[in-house]
């Protein structure tokens, strides 16, 4: 059995951390672990899998990597890892390249329509196959960069919740890297060797946008280390009567809640001494 690496015993640490934190994983489960083929999603499926085998198997994973066609794709040393590691694993091609090139024309962002398609392909394959949960490999910082991108371009107050139950009500999706580093991903798949494929299909606006909140982030973290833990304890610290969502408050109507003058003077009076 190898020795854990320091970075390592971390990230184990904190994706145990959200997984409890978040109830994601429970005994019976059937995990599907979206293998995009980049750091990120390599570092979750090898982390879930040390998981795994510490609880004697509790639940069960299945490496997915959707193959999308596009132009230099070539997955035969991930195969090889798998295969090394005896990890489960499922390749499925699907030409949504070719799909997102013709319905999208030259020079606009590919990312949603991409994302729609495979996004739907993973959910069917997972109802397919019952699978009771698809882990995705977003990590600490891919949430405090949304949250500001979407209020920044976007003018709403959004990010990417570490379990979330999609809009058909049939999965759950769970991101157990949210409380991860990135750097400490970065070292640990320069550590591990992980063997990285490039993706190419996405050269789109909305990556420069997030180079650029990144750079903002970073910057800022410069002259004060604990903003982005600040920003991501933020998103589940929500002071909902401090903001102005009309949904969320009937502004029209607020004065009809108000106490009257006599009941305030009426709790005063009662009140303790040191309750005033």
């Amino acid at each position: 059995m190898t020795t854990e690496s320091k970075i390592e015993k971390k990230l184990l640490h904190y994706t145990g951390k959200a997984i409890a934190a978040y109830n994601m994983i429970q005994k019976g489960d059937r995990i599907m672990v979206c293998l995009s083929g980049g750091k990120d999603s390599f570092t979750l499926l090898t982390i879930l899998r040390l998981l795994q085998m510490r609880t004697n198997n509790k639940f069960e994973i299945l490496a997915f990597t959707l193959d999308q066609a596009q132009p230099g794709w070539d997955d035969s040393k991930l195969r090889a890892w798998l295969e090394a590691k005896k990890i489960k694993f499922e390749i499925l091609t699907r030409d949504t390249y070719s799909i997102v090139k013709e319905k999208i024309p030259e020079g606009q962002t590919y990312c949603a329509l991409c994302s729609r398609l495979r996004r739907g392909i993973i959910y069917r394959y997972a109802a397919e196959h019952g699978y009771t949960k698809i882990a995705l490999g977003h990590h600490r910082d891919d949430l405090i960069r949304t949250l500001l991108m979407s209020i920044l371009y976007n003018g709403e107050v959004r990010s990417m919740p570490p379990k979330l139950l999609s809009d058909n009500k049939r999965h759950i999706v769970i991101r157990p890297l949210a409380l991860c580093q990135e750097k400490d991903i970065i070292a640990y798949a320069k550590e591990q060797q992980f063997p990285i494929i490039p993706c190419n299909l996405c050269g789109s606006q909305e990556k420069l946008i997030r180079k650029r909140v990144k750079k903002l982030i970073d910057d800022l973290a410069v002259e004060n280390p604990k903003i982005p833990s600040n920003i991501l304890h933020a998103l589940g610290d929500i002071k909902c009567s401090q903001l102005m969502d009309q949904n969320l408050w009937d502004f029209k109507n607020l004065e009809a809640q108000r106490e009257t003058n006599t009941e305030l003077v009426e709790k005063t009076t009662m009140a303790e001494p040191w309750m005033l």
